[in-house]
């Protein structure tokens, strides 16, 4: 038998009578430490209680999974973790082969800091959007940053969970992840976030000494957290009761705002340079060929494009404005080829 059993974010002081149950009885119990930090006083108050061996289980043992599935074939084995144990993927693979070689399994389930800080922040659950994780490398960020401008398009929030590094005892201070983003947004340049952003960063949820500071990324970036962990969020369009919400849950040091009102689609930018710039480039060739004939299918089928591109992009259809104005685009650059004209450069 092989349980995952989760002590949800306040430790065995939260624990339920199921999962105080279950680790009694246990004839070993692997405790993993890499999703989440465990205090050398929280660990010793599980020695104590579990009836069998404890072992620490770094994330290389539950990723092989070897020594803990051969030892639930014969015996009552318990994986332990903060949280729920079903939102660290491992733990779902681990189940997963274990139930492949006919090996019982069993779950306790419990609150997870990762679902427990969206309520203690005061936003609604159902607008959460797809979470993300930020490491310390610069060049990873840019995964994150379009994640964020695609849960922002949406209205969604965005929950980022910092870089947790068991093994050298490294956590990614909010700073250094909110420097990062501002960083990525001067090489990314799509307007996704900037000093203005609002934000709200949640520290140590389910702890007695459990913070949430909420305002401008701006102002954010010189605000000292505290000890870690964190997990930062960038709301998307708030409903006026999470406005209301973050003003008392918080520590508010600006006014919360929308900040999906200011993004623009990507598409959108893109059209709102390009359309201009290929009617200009048209209108230099008709003056330039306005009485040759044999261009005329070719640059009527230009202006057409043109016009699609203008009526998709009203309609939503981005994706059909996009491809329009890239055909009008080649029947202009045809005509540069052939004639040797270039009437990009007069349009600019």
């Amino acid at each position: 038998m092989l349980w995952f059993v989760g002590l949800g974010i306040s430790g065995l002081e939260g624990a339920s009578t199921s999962t105080i149950q279950v680790l009694k009885k246990a004839d070993m119990t692997f405790f993993e430490v890499f999703t989440s930090p465990i205090s050398k006083q929280e660990i010793s108050k599980i020695k104590k209680l579990v009836k069998g061996k404890l072992t620490i289980a770094p994330r290389w043992m539950v990723e092989d999974g070897k020594v803990i599935l051969e030892l639930a074939k014969k015996k009552n084995v318990v994986l332990l973790a903060y949280g729920d144990p079903y939102v660290a993927t491992t733990h779902l693979e681990l189940r997963t082969r274990a139930e492949q070689d006919k090996i019982k399994t069993r779950t306790i389930h419990a609150a997870s800091a990762i679902t427990s800080l969206i309520g203690e922040c005061g936003l609604h659950h159902y607008k959460i959007g797809r979470p993300v994780t930020i490491m310390r490398e610069l060049p990873s960020l840019a995964t994150v940053y379009y994640t964020i401008y695609e849960n922002m398009v949406k209205g969604s929030h965005s929950l980022l969970i910092l870089e947790f590094d068991n093994s050298s005892n490294f956590f990614l201070d909010p700073r250094d992840a909110i420097s990062n983003l501002l960083e990525t947004e001067k090489g990314q340049k799509r307007n996704v976030i900037d000093q203005s952003t609002f934000a709200i960063v949640a520290s140590r949820i389910g702890s007695k000494s459990q913070k949430i500071i909420s305002g401008k990324l701006g102002t954010l970036v010189k605000t000292d957290f505290g000890k870690p962990p964190h997990t930062i969020i960038i709301p998307g369009r708030l409903h006026f009761t999470e406005h209301d919400a973050i003003k008392i849950f918080s520590t508010c040091l600006d006014e919360p705002f929308d900040n999906s009102s200011k993004i623009v689609k990507i598409s959108d930018q893109m059209l709102s340079r390009y359309i201009p710039k290929a009617r200009g480039a048209l209108e230099e060739v008709v003056k330039m060929f306005k009485d040759d004939k044999t261009l005329s299918p070719v640059i009527e089928n230009a202006q057409l494009y043109i016009d699609d591109a203008e009526k998709f992009q009203k309609e939503g259809k981005e994706e059909l404005a996009v491809l329009s104005i890239g055909y009008a685009e080649g029947l202009i650059d045809a005509l540069r080829l052939s004639r040797g004209i270039d009437p990009w450069a007069q349009s600019l």
